[in-house]
């Protein structure tokens, strides 16, 4: 029997340990299936691990899909991932596109209601140029967080950048003005030439009258802006022609190219309290009209004038020896069917308080007179009266010219004693100050009157008597040649002759010269004597009797 059969059968073989039969277990599972099963476990727990990291699910609508693509198109805040664009579809009504966004689980408190996306690409706008990037790795959408608290899921793309991230340190203020002019968003505001913020938006008013200009200065320029500051464009060179001259202004290099806007103080203004956010100011078109002095009186006057006003604009300064006291506010024609005549009346807006302060009104400002101190346009008793004072002393309005070069008028206000008698006119709605004619008139006037003088002079009768009076001077000198001028050849030749012979005689060797050299000697001896005999005489005046005591 051999080894196999033995130990099959149970039987004990010395030297050989006995095998012993184990039962096949039901259970048991093959080494083979591990990978699968560890497979599914792997796979479940990167499942649940997607499924733990996956975000909200957000839209966004835009008016145009260009830039966005499906799939690849990848949503970032502060250049970070955090979404992907993963469907683009039109809306219902075709008008916007629909774009479906799957974002990250760390994105979810971002999304709140003044979150705002908007597509980057490469822009150029308000001087500034962005999303140059976007060039070589293309378009995203960029993302700026909002502040509100409360969630949000459905949202409307903006079709520009914002021009300010939402938490910059700073404030924003409202201008009003008539038109945008050269302005855009992004365009820079500047504070004494330095650049402190930026336009931030702007829209047409309800009314379609004028536009609201929203602008922000960052901090702590800020701080600067008061109740009383004044802002005005900047934009290109300024170039004015006014009763000054010439004037050339700008603001920067920048604002040459793409415009802005400066705001500043005026020089004289005491308010230093900020001021508030949103809070809303008149955009003046230039720096000189924002720093005007706003008065608080402003007297209403109207000038009737009969000459040309070519030249003369709103706005033009009216000067008080030097002073501008006013200026002028309107410019029309009338026709006066009386005198069938036509005039030119320029209404002017008088600043009483730069004549003469409130506290120089006297007593009478308050009380019965207290209009003085009233509304704008509302002239009371005392300044009645002292208008009437100074229009009874010669005050009066002339129009001058401020430059020969531009043309430019003003209206001068000054004494003229020599004016006809007149008075200021209250009883229309708007009194009138009289007025002279001005300095170019006058001097038209005289010309004029010069004209006529020289016309009533008689140049035909003249030129009669000089061509008769030229006749007679011709046969003058006929007569001159014929007769007189051979005589006097003759005398001329005979007094040549005498001072030739003049000429010899007073020679220093001819015998005239020495006969008188010996003559002045000789009376220069008898002079001598004649000195001789009067110094003897001095001393013995007795030898005039008896004669000289040495003879005797």
């Amino acid at each position: 029997m051999s080894k196999q059969s033995e130990v099959t059968d149970g039987a004990h073989t010395p030297g050989y340990p006995s095998a012993v039969a184990a039962g096949r277990s039901r259970w048991r599972i093959p080494l083979v299936w591990l990978v699968p099963f560890v497979a599914v476990l792997i796979a479940g727990w990167l499942a649940v691990q997607s499924i733990m990291q996956k975000g909200p699910t957000i839209t966004i609508s835009f008016v145009t899909g260009d830039g966005i693509e499906a799939g690849k198109t990848r949503i970032k805040f502060k250049n970070v991932d955090i979404g992907t664009i993963e469907s683009v579809v039109l809306s219902d009504d075709h008008k916007t596109v629909l774009a479906r966004a799957e974002m990250s689980r760390s994105a979810a408190g971002l999304l709140v209601d003044d979150t705002r996306f908007w597509v980057v690409r490469p822009r150029i706008a308000g001087g500034n140029v962005s999303g140059i990037g976007t060039l070589l790795s293309g378009s995203h959408i960029g993302m700026d967080v909002g502040t509100s608290p409360k969630a949000r899921r459905d949202f409307v793309g903006l079709e520009s950048p914002p021009a300010l991230a939402s938490g910059t340190p700073g404030r924003e203020f409202v201008l009003k003005s008539a038109t945008i002019g050269s302005l855009d968003v992004g365009s820079p505001v500047f504070f004494r030439r330095l650049q402190v913020g930026q336009i931030v938006s702007y829209a047409l008013d309800p009314d379609g009258a004028g536009m609201s200009i929203h602008v922000f200065v960052n901090a702590p320029y800020d701080r600067y802006v008061t109740d009383d500051t004044r802002f005005w464009h900047a934009s290109g060179v300024d170039v004015t022609l006014d009763a000054t001259g010439v004037k050339v202004d700008t603001e920067s290099l920048i604002s040459i190219l793409i415009g802005g806007l400066a705001f500043e103080n005026p020089p004289d203004t005491a308010s230093t309290t900020e001021a508030g956010t949103r809070h809303e100011y008149r955009l003046f078109a230039d720096r000189a009209e924002a720093m005007k002095r706003h008065d608080a009186l402003v007297d209403k006057y109207v000038l009737n004038f009969t000459e040309s006003v070519r030249g003369l604009a709103v706005g033009a300064p009216i000067y008080f020896r030097g002073i501008v006291i006013g200026e002028v506010s309107g410019i029309s024609a009338h026709f006066d069917r009386a005198t069938r005549q036509f005039s030119i009346p320029v209404e002017v807006s008088i600043f009483p308080e730069r004549l003469i302060s409130r506290k120089d009104w006297g007593a009478g400002a308050s009380g019965s007179g207290g209009k003085d101190q009233g509304d704008s346009g509302t002239i009371g008793s005392q300044r009645k009266a002292f208008a009437d004072y100074l229009v009874s002393k010669g005050l009066r309005a002339q129009l001058r010219t401020a430059s020969l070069l531009t043309g430019q008028l003003y209206i001068a206000i000054d004494f003229f004693p020599e004016a006809p008698k007149a008075r200021v006119d209250w009883s229309k709605p708007t009194p009138q100050l009289p007025t002279v004619p001005g300095n170019l008139q006058s001097l038209q006037d005289s010309i004029a009157s010069l004209v006529a003088r020289l016309n009533r002079i008689p140049f035909e009768g003249i030129s009669s008597d000089l061509r008769k009076t030229l006749g007679d001077a011709d046969t003058l000198l006929n007569t001159i040649n014929t007769e007189v001028a051979p005589e006097a050849k003759a005398t001329l030749s005979s007094a040549r002759e005498t001072l030739t012979a003049a000429n010899r005689s007073l020679q220093s060797d001819s015998p005239l010269q020495q006969s008188t050299v010996e003559t002045m000697r000789e009376l220069s001896r008898t002079a001598v004597s004649f000195r001789s005999l009067a110094e003897y005489l001095e001393r013995h005046p007795e030898a005039l009797l008896r004669g000289k005591t040495e003879d005797k």
